[in-house]
C-alpha cells in the first residue's frame, strides 16, 4: 500500500480530472500526517539547571551586598523561562533561561570586582600609612 501510495504521488503520467483530484487530496493527507508526527521542541532543562546553579552561586556568594540589579534580572528571567515553559514556547523558554544564566554570573563577576576593589583601597591605605612612617623615621635620623 505505502509503495503503491509513493509511486502515485510521484507519478509521471497525465491524470485525469477525477484522479487528479484524489492524488493532490493524497499528497495534502500525507504532508498532514508527517507534520502532525513532528515532535514538539524539548523544555530547554540544561539551560534551566545551568542558570538556576549561576543563580545559586551568586546567592551564595552573597553578590546582594553589592550588586542586586543584575541577580534580579536573572530571577525574572528564569521566572520567565518558566512561564515559556508552561506556555510550550521552547525557543523563548531557552533564550530566557540562558540571559538568565548571564545575569547571575554578570552579578558574581560584578561582585568580585567589587571586593578586588575594596581590598586594593585598603592595601594603597596600608601602603600610604607605612610610607608616611617611613618618612618620619627617616626625617629625625641624622646623617
Amino acid at each position: 500500500m505505502k509503495k503503491h501510495i509513493a509511486d502515485t504521488l510521484v507519478s509521471a503520467e497525465p491524470l485525469s480530472g477525477a484522479r487528479s483530484g484524489k492524488r493532490w487530496l493524497l499528497l495534502a493527507s500525507a504532508v498532514a500526517i508527517l507534520s502532525g508526527c513532528a515532535s514538539a521542541p524539548l523544555p530547554p532543562a540544561a539551560e534551566m539547571q545551568a542558570a538556576e546553579r549561576a543563580i545559586g552561586t551568586a546567592e551564595q556568594a552573597q553578590v546582594v551586598r553589592y550588586t542586586t540589579v543584575e541577580l534580579d534580572t536573572a530571577r525574572k528571567e528564569l521566572a520567565a523561562a518558566r512561564l515559556a515553559i508552561t506556555e510550550e514556547n521552547m525557543p523563548q523558554a531557552r533564550r530566557l533561561a540562558l540571559q538568565a544564566q548571564l545575569n547571575a554570573e554578570l552579578a558574581l563577576a560584578r561582585a568580585e570586582l567589587v571586593k578586588a576593589q575594596a581590598v586594593n583601597k585598603d592595601m594603597q591605605q596600608s601602603i600610604d600609612a607605612v610610607q608616611q612612617e617611613a618618612q618620619r623615621n627617616m626625617s629625625g635620623v641624622k646623617l
